[in-house]
């Protein structure tokens, strides 16, 4: 991968090598779906971003009626451009609020504009923002999205803050955001400009940075409105939401499978997010001393954890046992700071390899997360690395020799192959695409209709079916003659070439499963936006909570990130 290798060219750490975990280690489901977000997190590049340029922020219209419908616009200006998220709150009957895709009607909906809109700009887009799928927007937009009030906490902030007093913590905690959003869509969906179009844009080339620049705008506008209801009802005796509560409110999340396949489907992007978070951790563990003020940092994040993970709820099985696991293992980690020296020989290494022996996957995982913390100087420039030309991986090498592609699938591809897939409970699900929303669906093989529309996204099963035709084969010594014999097999031939260069491509477990768990792949990917609070619903969607603890945008420039 020679974007993380050029970082690591920048900041030389050679013998951070022989600390970074292996694919086969990694790229497990159950291991994927206990990651926590890191100092590499999406949402935290782009904040400490927004922050070293010194963006500057504006709300530029306010036309929202007292009883909290209209329209609104914030405005960021960095060193050359400027980005305007254009919000539009609705009345909503409670009857038709719904997260789920297939919603038509929601009490925000929202569009990232290139620039500052005008009047023009304005009108054109309350025609179409408010019906998301059903309208149209254009490449003057960089994203679409809506959103849903919390039906649990936003009539008690009301309540609260117009009696003058403030919302009660517990409540606030419970929730963790006065707004959810369902979808936040880019890269060219429904009109909005191509990802081609921003990607050399400095602010914008990381993954998702106009996505998550909308929702950390949205976060904003949630608490302005709800404070705006609050003074019309209360008047003078309202009150705003102090800054200790305020930054305890984040943006909530429903996701479901519709995000699932994106990992599969961006093998190089994959690769680059784990190969960079992996050189993260490696570094912090090859270090040889811990300074005092690094440690103080790292204690002073491990509480920040704990308070966290006692905020964090779910009614989910698993996951209930998965947090049960995590307080757990958080205590051992408290008793183990308290016992051992963090300042002696490599003392991150030994903390990692004491975890790797005692705790769960989801304490593994967070010790990792919050050992990087006070060492953004070491691991910062890695957040450079993890976007991905993926047409150069595309290309497949057909003048490979065949027995060579054959060492790759069994020296790198032993979890396909060791999979028995005419097994029911091994072939027992597919994926396929919803007629009605065009949406990433899971079906059960033997119980549903419909696997004759089966999408390739069995890559195990693959790779297995391609070694066995390539151990028969007869033909020619290259791979361009293989496949002219057998076109079927090019995709496949495409992803194992391309784990030479891209080591951690591939999530190393069966994805048509009877026990494959589709959240596994969800937090994965929300870990990697900066996400926490996961809270799985089913074993195909999730709720999660954005930009907790943040700051906002007023308080940017005065507040580190």
């Amino acid at each position: 991968m020679n974007e993380t290798r050029d970082c690591a060219a920048n900041n030389p750490m050679p013998e951070a090598a022989n600390y970074r975990r292996p694919p086969e280690v990694v790229m497990r489901l159950a291991r994927m779906g206990s990651f926590h977000q890191t100092r590499l997190s999406f949402m935290r590049a782009l904040l400490r971003r927004l922050k070293k340029e010194r963006w500057l922020f504006k709300r530029n219209l306010w036309a929202i009626d007292e009883q909290g419908f209209g329209r609104a616009v914030y405005t960021v200006y960095g060193p050359e451009r400027a980005y305007s998220l254009v919000a539009f709150s609705h009345d909503l009957p409670d009857d038709m609020r719904s997260d789920r895709v297939i919603a038509t009607a929601w009490d925000a909906t929202f569009a990232l504009f290139d620039g500052i809109p005008d009047e023009a700009d304005l009108d054109r887009l309350e025609l179409n923002v408010p019906k998301q799928e059903a309208g149209r927007i254009s490449d003057s937009e960089l994203s679409l999205s809506r959103a849903n009030r919390s039906v649990r906490l936003w009539q008690h902030v009301i309540d609260r803050l117009a009696a003058g007093l403030q919302p009660e913590r517990d409540q606030l905690e419970a929730v963790g955001y006065l707004v959810r959003t369902t979808a936040v869509y880019g890269s060219g969906k429904f009109g909005a400009a191509d990802r081609l179009a921003i990607s050399d844009r400095p602010e914008l080339s990381g993954p998702f940075q106009a996505e998550l620049l909308s929702v950390w705008l949205t976060r904003a506008f949630s608490i302005d409105l709800i404070e705006h209801i609050a003074h019309a009802r209360g008047g003078d005796a309202a009150v705003v939401i102090e800054p200790e509560l305020r930054r305890r409110i984040g943006v909530g999340n429903s996701t479901g499978l519709g995000m699932a396949p994106f990992l599969v489907n961006h093998p190089a992007l994959l690769n680059n997010w784990m190969m960079a978070r992996e050189e993260a951790f490696a570094r912090v563990r090859s270090l040889p001393r811990a300074e005092a003020d690094a440690i103080e940092v790292f204690k002073r994040h491990f509480e920040r954890a704990r308070f966290n993970v006692s905020q964090w709820h779910s009614e989910h099985p698993i996951q209930v046992e998965k947090l049960a696991l995590l307080n757990a293992d958080l205590e051992k980690m408290a008793d183990y700071i308290e016992r051992e020296s963090l300042a002696e020989d490599h003392p991150w290494d030994r903390f990692y390899r004491w975890a790797e022996d005692r705790l769960s996957l989801e304490g593994q995982e967070q010790l990792l997360s919050l050992m990087v913390e006070p060492y953004g100087a070491l691991v910062d420039d890695l957040t450079q690395c993890m976007d991905a030309d993926e047409h150069v991986s595309f290309f497949i090498d057909g003048s490979m020799p065949v027995a060579d592609l054959l060492e790759i699938v069994e020296n790198r591809c032993a979890w396909a192959l060791a999979v028995d897939y005419e097994q029911p409970e091994n072939c027992a699900r597919f994926w396929y695409t919803s007629a009605e929303k065009l949406e990433p669906r899971v079906g059960e093989r033997f119980d549903e209709p419909g696997a004759e529309y089966e999408l390739p996204l069995a890559i195990g099963r693959a790779i297995k079916q391609l070694h066995a035709v390539l151990l028969a084969w007869e033909g020619g010594s290259t791979t361009a003659e293989f496949l002219l014999a057998h076109p079927e097999h090019r995709h496949t031939v495409r992803r194992v070439q391309n784990l030479v260069a891209h080591p951690y491509a591939e999530i190393q477990d069966n994805l048509i499963a009877a026990d494959m768990l589709p959240i596994d792949i969800l937090r994965c990917k929300l870990s990697f936006f900066g996400a926490t609070r996961f809270d799985p619903r089913s074993d195909r969607w999730v709720r999660i909570c954005m930009y907790q603890d943040a700051p906002f945008p007023h308080e940017l420039l005065e507040e580190s990130s």
